[in-house]
C-alpha cells in the first residue's frame, strides 16, 4: 500500500492546516511463484521462495494518497440489510434485499501451508463480491463434501497455496470430479488447476475445456516476461506488481484441432517484455480459468475489474448495462467554511446532481496545533453558519452522512496532529523514516462499548444541531477493527468507503488486527461483517504529492472511471474536498458525464 505523508498545509477560515491523506485501500500480497517451466505432463513448479507476507511493506502499496475530509448522508431510515447468518464459518452473509433468493455463490479457499491465512483474506475479497448478487457460503476447500457444488448458483475457488512437491493436495478428490461431472459454472483463479487435470484424467479434461493445465506455465516478473496489463470489455486495465512479488499469470495451453472444444478467451494479458498477449482468462463448459488471485496490489484502474464483472456471467447473466456515479463532498466539520460549503451545493445543483455529504460533527485541536498553542474544540451547534449551510446543501440534493465523531483520536499524533480531519479515530498509525504510514492497530480502547460511544456521541450531536440523523457512515481513512464495523452495522444502514477485512472473520476465530486485506468494491455489496456497503472505487482529486504518491488530478479520475465502464453495471463513486477550487470538480464530473454515467443519490443505493 503507498504510504501516507502530511499534505503541504492549506488555508482553512484564516488559519493554516495540514490535511491528512485518505486510505484508498487495495489488496495485498499473493503468493509468489517461480518463472522456470516444469516438464511436459507435469504441474508446474513450487515457489522458489516464501509467500508474500501481508507486512507493513505490504500494507503501504495498497494505500493511495488522498485527504482527509467527510460528509455525512441523510436519508428515511431504513433497516439494515443485512445480518451474519448462523454458522460464520460457512455461510458469510446474506445478499441484498432485492436480489434474487435462488441466487446463491460458494467461495473455496485454502488454508494449508505456513501462508495458508491468505486464503481467508482472498476469500473475503470474493465473498464481498459475491455478496453483490445474493447469498454466500465460505469454507476452507478441504471441507468440499461430494455433490455439494450443484446446491449452488456457481462456485468460486482461489488457489492461494501451491500443491505438490512437499505439501500433500489439500483440494478433495471429490471437488476435482464434480467441477468435471457438473454444470455448476466455476470460477477457478490461481494455483492447482493442473492437479484437477491429473486427477480426472489430462484426455477428459481436455476433450471437455478444450486446454491441457499440465503443459500451462506461469509468466512472471523473471526472464519470461512481465505482464503489465490487461484487456477486458473493451478496456486496458493496468497491472502494477512490484519488483520481486509478481507471481506471473498462468499462460493457458489452448489446444486445436478436432474433438476440442472452442476455449473464449474472456481477458487478454499483455507481456510488456515481448509485446506479446496470452488469455489472462478463459472460459469453456462450466469451467471459466483466471490466471492468478487478481486480489493483490490493486488500484483503481486494475485488473481485478474484469474479474469483478466476470461474476455476473455465473450469478446474473441477463444483466443490462448501466453506468452509475456518486459524488461525495469529504472532511465537512464545525471549522468548514460554509461560503465554501454554499459555492459547492449552488454547482451541484445547478447540474441536477445529487451528491453526499460526509460531516464530522465535532471538530477538536487539543494541543492547538491551529490555534496558536490553544487547545479548541467546537461543536455544530457553537456554528451555527455552518450548519445553515449544511441545511442548505440538503435542500439542493445533499445526502447527510456521519464520518467519525472527531476524526482524530486523543490527543496523540495519529499519525500526524491529533486534529480533526487529519488523523485516524479507531485505528492507530505512525509514519516510518521512508514517510510512509504504518498501521498498528486498533486503538487501546478498541471494544463494542466505546465504539458505539462514539457512534451515539455524533448522533447526538447532529440532533442538537437540528439535523436529520444519518444513515449512511464512512470510517474516517477508511480503517477501523473488526469490532468497529459490527456496531457500524448496527447504527447505520450502510457504509459508503473502503474497508479493511480481518484474518478470522470467516472462521469465526478472533479477529486478527495485523493480518487484514483491504477491498474496494465497483457496486454495491453486502459484505462479510453483514453490512450493505456503496461503492468508492475511483479515489480522489488531491494536487500534490502525498506520502511518495504522485498527485491525482481530474484526468486521473476520468481514466478510472473509463476503465470501470468494463462493469457492465458498475459505479464510478468518487469524493471531493470542497476546500479545493470549484473547476477541478467540474472537470472531473463532466468527464465522467461524457462517459456514459449518471449520477445518482447515495440515498438511492
Amino acid at each position: 500500500m503507498k504510504s501516507l505523508r502530511k499534505a503541504p498545509p492549506r488555508r482553512s477560515r484564516g488559519r493554516r492546516r495540514t490535511s491528512a491523506v485518505f486510505l484508498l485501500l487495495a489488496a495485498l500480497l499473493g503468493t509468489v511463484f517461480a518463472a522456470s517451466a516444469a516438464p511436459a505432463g507435469q504441474p508446474p513448479p513450487p515457489p522458489s521462495g516464501p509467500a508474500a507476507t501481508l507486512n507493513q511493506a505490504g500494507l503501504a502499496d495498497w494505500a493511495k494518497a488522498q485527504l482527509a475530509a467527510d460528509t455525512r448522508r441523510r436519508a428515511a431510515p431504513r433497516s439494515p440489510v443485512g445480518t451474519l447468518l448462523p454458522g460464520v464459518t460457512d455461510t458469510v452473509r446474506r445478499l441484498l434485499q432485492d436480489a434474487p433468493a435462488s441466487t446463491s455463490t460458494l467461495v473455496l479457499y485454502d488454508t494449508a501451508g505456513p501462508y495458508g491465512y491468505l486464503g481467508e483474506l482472498y476469500a473475503m475479497a470474493a465473498a464481498n463480491l459475491g455478496g453483490h448478487f445474493g447469498t454466500v457460503t465460505a469454507k476452507p476447500v478441504s471441507q468440499y463434501t461430494p455433490g455439494m457444488l450443484g446446491q449452488y448458483t456457481a462456485a468460486v475457488y482461489l488457489g492461494s497455496t501451491y500443491y505438490g512437491g512437499d505439501l500433500p493436495d489439500a483440494v478433495p478428490p471429490a471437488l476435482y470430479q464434480d467441477v468435471l461431472a457438473g454444470t455448476t459454472p466455476v470460477t477457478w483463479a490461481g494455483d492447482n488447476i493442473w492437479n484437477m487435470g491429473n486427477a480426472v484424467g489430462v484426455a477428459r479434461f481436455t476433450q471437455k475445456y478444450g486446454w491441457d493445465p499440465t503443459t500451462s506455465y506461469f509468466e512472471s516478473g523473471g526472464s519470461i516476461g512481465n505482464v503489465t496489463r490487461v484487456t477486458y470489455g473493451g478496456q486496458a486495465l493496468t497491472r502494477k506488481i512490484p519488483a520481486g512479488q509478481d507471481g506471473g499469470v498462468l499462460r493457458p495451453n489452448i489446444l486445436t484441432g478436432p474433438g476440442y472444444p472452442q476455449v473464449t478467451k474472456v481477458a487478454e494479458a499483455l507481456d510488456s517484455a515481448s509485446g506479446q498477449t496470452f488469455p489472462w482468462a478463459v472460459r469453456s463448459a462450466n469451467l471459466t480459468y483466471v490466471g492468478e488471485i487478481p486480489f493483490s496490489y490493486v488500484s483503481e484502474s486494475d485488473r481485478v475489474i474484469a474479474f469483478e464483472d466476470m461474476l455476473f456471467d455465473a450469478l446474473a447473466p441477463g444483466t443490462a448495462a448501466r453506468h452509475r456515479a456518486v459524488v461525495r463532498l469529504e472532511d465537512i466539520s464545525p471549522d468548514s467554511d460554509p461560503a465554501q460549503l454554499r459555492a459547492m451545493a449552488d454547482y451541484l445543483y445547478a447540474q441536477h446532481i445529487p451528491y453526499g455529504i460526509n460531516v464530522i460533527p465535532v471538530y477538536t485541536d487539543p494541543r492547538g496545533v491551529y490555534n496558536g498553542g490553544t487547545p479548541q474544540t467546537v461543536t455544530l451547534v457553537q456554528r451555527p453558519q455552518v450548519v445553515s449551510a449544511l441545511r442548505y446543501m440538503l435542500a439542493r440534493g445533499a445526502v447527510l452522512m456521519e464520518h467519525g465523531y472527531t476524526h482524530q483520536y486523543d490527543t496523540a499524533d495519529n499519525p500526524y496532529t491529533g486534529v480533526t480531519g487529519d488523523d485516524f479515530e479507531f485505528y492507530r498509525a505512525h509514519v516510518d523514516a521512508a514517510d510512509n504510514v504504518v498501521y498498528d492497530g486498533p486503538v487501546a480502547e478498541d471494544s463494542t462499548a466505546w465504539a458505539q460511544s462514539r457512534a451515539d456521541a455524533g448522533l447526538a450531536a447532529f440532533s442538537a444541531a437540528g439535523l436529520p440523523r444519518p444513515q449512511l457512515w464512512t470510517t474516517p481513512h477508511y480503517a477501523a477493527s473488526a469490532t468497529d464495523y459490527h456496531v457500524f452495522a448496527q447504527n447505520y444502514s450502510a457504509r459508503l468507503e473502503r474497508s479493511l477485512y480481518f484474518a478470522g472473520t470467516l472462521s469465526g476465530g478472533t479477529a486478527d488486527p495485523n493480518r487484514f486485506i483491504g477491498q474496494f468494491f465497483p457496486y454495491v455489496v453486502n459484505d462479510v461483517y453483514g453490512t450493505k456497503v456503496l461503492p468508492e472505487n475511483i479515489g480522489n482529486y488531491e494536487p500534490v504529492q502525498i506520502n511518495n504518491h504522485p498527485p491525482r488530478l481530474p484526468a486521473d479520475l476520468v481514466a478510472s472511471a473509463k476503465a470501470n465502464l468494463a462493469v457492465r453495471d458498475g459505479f464510478a463513486s468518487f469524493f471531493y474536498h470542497p476546500y479545493y477550487p470549484l473547476q477541478p470538480l467540474k472537470d472531473t464530473i463532466d468527464g465522467i458525464k461524457a462517459l456514459g454515467y449518471t449520477f445518482v443519490s447515495p440515498a438511492a443505493l
